[in-house]
């Protein structure tokens, strides 16, 4: 099993900048494709990001492209989402994911673990 917990989140100006933070424990980080999703009120969840286990490949959803980066580090086992130039439409809760896939899917029930969310409020 793995748990996921992260941070980051808060509220910033449009343009404005943040990096959120996702933690993992229980099984081997590096075994996972790891990905960020967002869900804003009474929209369905969406993928953002995610990056592959070994960090070789990686994907955005066409919004974000240019502005958001995901990374990861294995040896802290832990992923992030740096996030520039916020948009108020980037205003949501932010969930990160591990999946058990060696290539990147986006739909949410390709996703086996779940961290809690962090909100990221973005004002105009």
């Amino acid at each position: 099993q793995v748990q996921l917990v992260e941070s980051g989140g808060g509220l910033v100006q449009a343009g404005g900048s943040l990096r959120l933070s996702c933690a993992a424990s229980g099984r081997t980080f590096s075994d996972y494709t790891m990905g960020w999703f967002r869900q804003a009120p009474g929209k369905e969840r969406e993928i953002v990001a995610a990056i592959t286990r070994t960090g070789s490949s990686t994907y955005y959803t066409d919004s974000v492209k240019g502005r958001f980066t995901v990374s990861r580090d294995d040896a802290k086992k832990s992923v992030y989402l740096q996030m520039n130039s916020l948009k108020p439409e980037d205003t949501a809760v932010y969930y990160c994911a591990s999946s058990r896939h060696p290539f990147i899917l986006r739909s949410t029930v390709r996703y086996d673990y779940w961290g809690q969310g962090t909100q990221v409020t973005v004002s105009s």
